[in-house]
C-alpha cells in the first residue's frame, strides 16, 4: 500500500523536524513547506493526503493558502495557530480545514488527529446507499464526490460533502451535532460540536440555503439538523 502522504507546512524549523519526526516514525511520508507559496505548489505537485497548515507564514497567510489549496484539493487540513482565539478556529473551518491545534501542541496529539481524520468513514460507502442522491434540484454523486443544483456544480470541502450526504441519505431525520460528529469525523473525535454548526453555516452559503428559509437543510433548534422533505421530493 502507499504510504500517507502529510505535507507540513511552517516556518520554524523545530517545529518541522519534531513533527516530520513522529509522522515518519508512524510510516507516512512527509513534505516539507516553509511559506504559502511554495506550500500551494507542493499541494499540487505532491498531491498529499493530509496538510498540517501554520497560520503565521510569511507570504501568504495559512487562510488564504487553504482558500487557494481548496479550488483544486480536497486533502484533509489541519490548521495550527499560536493563538486560541475562537475567530482563527472559525476563519479556518469556515474556508476548509478539516481540524485545528494551537500551538504549543502535543506532536503525538497531532499524530492522533491525523490518524482519525484518514480513518473517519465515508457516507454511502456499504451499507447499501445510493451512488447518485437526487434531491429535488440537488444532485450528489458519491463515486465522484460532487454536487450539484440544477446542473450547475457546487464546490464543497471533503467535511462539507459528507454532512450533506449523511444528511440527504435520511430526508427528515434529525441528526443531533454529536451524532453528525460520530459520522463525519469519526466516533474517536472529541471536539466542540461548534464545528458542525461552522461547517454547515459555510455549506449552506454555498448552496444559496436560508437558514431562516431553508431549501435543504433545517435546523432542529435545541436538537440539530434535518434535510428538508418537500413536495418536490427533497
Amino acid at each position: 500500500m502507499t504510504a500517507t502522504r502529510v505535507l507540513v507546512v511552517d516556518d520554524e524549523a523545530t517545529i518541522v523536524e519534531l513533527v516530520r519526526g513522529y509522522l515518519a516514525a508512524e510510516g507516512m511520508d512527509v513534505v516539507v513547506a516553509t511559506d504559502g507559496t511554495s506550500a500551494i505548489e507542493a499541494v499540487r505537485m505532491r498531491r498529499p493526503d493530509v496538510v498540517v497548515l501554520d497560520v503565521m507564514l510569511p507570504g501568504l497567510d495559512g487562510f488564504e493558502v487553504l482558500r487557494r489549496v481548496r479550488t483544486f484539493s480536497d486533502a484533509y487540513v489541519i490548521m495550527l495557530t499560536a493563538r486560541a482565539e475562537e475567530i482563527d478556529r472559525i476563519v479556518g473551518l469556515s474556508v476548509g480545514a478539516d481540524d485545528y491545534l494551537v500551538k504549543p501542541f502535543s506532536p503525538r496529539e497531532l499524530v492522533v488527529r491525523v490518524r482519525a481524520l484518514l480513518r473517519r468513514p465515508r457516507p454511502g460507502r456499504g451499507g447499501g446507499r445510493e451512488d447518485v442522491l437526487e434531491r429535488g434540484e440537488l444532485v450528489i454523486d458519491r463515486p465522484r464526490r460532487t454536487v450539484g443544483i440544477r446542473g450547475v456544480p457546487v464546490t464543497v470541502t471533503t467535511i462539507e460533502f459528507d454532512l450533506l450526504s449523511t444528511l440527504a441519505d435520511d430526508p427528515g431525520v434529525v441528526f443531533s451535532r454529536q451524532k453528525l460528529l460520530d459520522r463525519v469525523w469519526g466516533m474517536d473525535y472529541v471536539r466542540d460540536e461548534h464545528v458542525v454548526d461552522v461547517h454547515l453555516g459555510n455549506l449552506r452559503r454555498k448552496l444559496g440555503d436560508d437558514a431562516a428559509s431553508p431549501a435543504y437543510i433545517e435546523t432542529v433548534r435545541g436538537v440539530g439538523y434535518r434535510f428538508r422533505i418537500t413536495e418536490g421530493g427533497r
